[in-house]
């Protein structure tokens, strides 16, 4: 049986379990709810949480351990010549009886053995699915039947119900506290391997970025030159770019729909200009690659400049246009945040709209602003596709627009497109690179976190 249909008839269950907890609610107290100790709903959640905590927590080993347990006993019925074979080897096998058993492959192509093994997983699937079923259904009616025998006039189920949700609130943010942690020291133990092999002042330091492996001695970079200071500065510059371009309009932007629009201007714009935020970065890619790169270079011709066919420019100018709504979305709530009492009492002291929104409104939600743009800039120096697509893969160290660069994002895709093996510096370098961009973009946060906690409380 079909997890998801178990899952559907757990939560049917569940869902009456709640309606006949209510109901037993009410008939305990005799129709009168005020002598309930809780609201009526609180019991039929409580019969419902019953009904599918168990049952869930079930589900869960079940699906954890299932496979491990199957293959090992599939593996138990082949004969000594597989079992002795190589993990790697016995590995491949179990694949191939795995592959047969769902009809991926033609039993004609395999041995009797591999076709009985396969048989014997499907057959052990069909135990297992069975015994899921009835362990599941069992559980959740037995633990609804509990549950609705502990109700009583007197029973504290809100408290119960509450401390319940409380758990289950821990236990996420537990969870994905130590995702983040291990995200952290998986690339950390990566890139001190990677360090352990290449100088760290070396990596920070160095001006010539050649990772791949050299066929001849005497090529620049035989052994790998891994100095990251052009992927640093074309990440910079292209960032700058974006930032010139986002910051402006998205500031004018939100200030006008905050103090100028009109509701219905308001309630049209906002939405058309947040679909900018929606659209896939790949499509700016091409937007990019196929539209203002082309433009760019043709500019820079008609003035005499030599311009690259992939260029800084045209990246951080799409980037610039695909971040707006970052700056704009944040930069209105900052604004919208302002209490209305501060540009009543501009006003009253004879300011203009426009004196009011420099010398009060910016001001007074500067904080929020600040952070906001802080927040942009991680998101520009995190970007891959438009990079890829419109700056190019070389690593220059240049501060000029018009060239080709390339930043730490591209790198990293780069280093780790195709089969490669983690045990050399070429391909440790991604995590190298991808630990200097966690450690920027982290403290880009924390800046923008600090900036609007330090100071917001001065306009509440």
């Amino acid at each position: 049986m079909q997890i998801f249909i178990l899952l559907f008839i757990l939560a049917a269950m569940t869902a009456i379990s709640f309606y006949l907890g209510r109901q037993r609610a009410l008939a305990v107290a005799g129709g009168n709810v005020l002598t309930l100790n809780s609201l009526p709903g609180y019991y039929g959640y409580y019969m419902a949480l019953w009904c599918a905590i168990p049952a869930l927590f079930i589900v869960a080993l079940w699906l954890f351990f299932e496979s491990a347990i199957v293959a090992s006993v599939v593996i138990a019925s082949l004969p000594d010549a597989f079992i002795t074979l190589p993990e790697q080897q016995l590995n491949l096998v179990l694949n191939e009886i795995v592959n047969l058993a769902k009809d991926n492959i033609s039993a004609g192509q395999v041995s009797p053995e591999i076709t009985a093994a396969a048989q014997l997983y499907n057959l052990i699937q069909t135990i297992s699915s069975g015994l899921l079923f009835v362990l599941v259904v069992t559980l959740g009616a037995g633990g609804a039947v509990f549950a609705w025998s502990r109700i009583h006039v007197q029973q504290r189920a809100r408290n119960k119900v509450e401390r319940t949700v409380l758990i289950f609130l821990m236990i996420c943010s537990t969870i994905a506290i130590f995702t983040t942690l291990g995200i952290v020291l998986s690339v950390l133990f990566e890139a001190m391997r990677f360090f352990q092999m290449v100088p760290l002042t070396d990596f920070l330091l160095g001006l010539e970025w050649s990772p791949q492996t050299a066929i001849r001695s005497d090529q620049v970079g035989s052994s790998g030159a891994f100095g990251a200071v052009p992927l640093f500065a074309g990440t910079l510059l292209v960032s700058v770019i974006a930032m010139t371009v986002a910051v402006p309009l998205g500031l004018m932007t939100a200030i006008y729909l905050s103090e100028y629009a009109s509701p219905a201007i308001r309630a049209r714009s906002k939405p058309l200009l947040e679909i900018l935020a929606g659209i896939p970065t790949v499509v700016y890619g091409f937007f990019a690659a196929l539209t203002v790169a082309p433009l760019v270079r043709g500019w820079g011709e008609s003035l005499g400049l030599s311009v690259s066919s992939e260029s800084a420019l045209a990246a951080g100018v799409v980037m610039g246009i695909m971040i707006i709504p970052f700056v704009s979305s944040l930069s209105d709530d900052a604004i919208n945040a302002v209490p209305q009492s501060l540009r009543d009492g501009a006003y009253a002291l004879g300011a203009t709209q426009s004196e009011t929104i420099r010398k009060v409104i910016v001001p007074a939600a500067l904080p929020g602003i600040a952070g906001g743009i802080l927040l942009a800039v991680s998101r520009a120096i995190g970007e891959t596709m438009i990079v890829v697509m419109a700056a190019g893969l070389a690593a220059n160290l240049t501060a000029n627009p018009l060239e080709s660069v390339t930043t730490v994002t591209v790198q990293i895709v780069t280093l780790l497109v195709g089969d490669q093996e983690f045990d050399s510096p070429k391909t440790l370098a991604a995590f190298a690179l991808g630990l200097m961009l966690f450690a920027v973009t982290l403290t880009l946060n924390v800046i923008a976190l600090y900036i609007v906690r330090k100071y917001r409380e001065q306009y509440e």
